[in-house]
């Protein structure tokens, strides 16, 4: 069973970067799509983006242009890279694999973002 580690969260100033980090073990990381998604207080959880294997990317219209999703499959990490960041972004950001060709998506516990203006 795989388990993620996210780090990273922390406090940051509008216009400013933070990169998250997931860090996956025990299971076939390189062929899980990998992905970000958040939530901010009273929100529902939304999809940020992911990576597939082959490393295909897909974006919310609301990050793109200012965040990258990335990985490496020899660490079993994947990262975020968020710059520009707003307010708007203030959100516990949790990391999600999703096994191919099953509906199995499982989940790290959340790291914080706060975007100040």
């Amino acid at each position: 069973q795989v388990q993620l580690v996210e780090s990273g969260g922390g406090s940051v100033q509008a216009g400013g970067s933070l990169r998250l980090s997931c860090a996956a073990s025990g299971g076939t990381f390189s062929t899980h799509v990998m992905g970000w998604y958040r939530q901010a207080p009273g929100k529902q959880r939304e999809f940020v983006a992911h990576i597939t294997s082959d490393a295909i990317t897909t974006y919310a219209d609301s990050v793109k242009g200012r965040f990258t999703i990335s990985r490496d499959n020899a660490k079993d990490i994947v990262y975020l890279q968020m710059n520009s960041l707003k307010p708007e972004d203030t959100a516990v950001y949790y990391c999600s694999g999703l096994i191919p060709y099953t509906r199995i998506q499982y989940w790290g516990q959340g790291t914080r973002v706060t975007v100040s203006s």
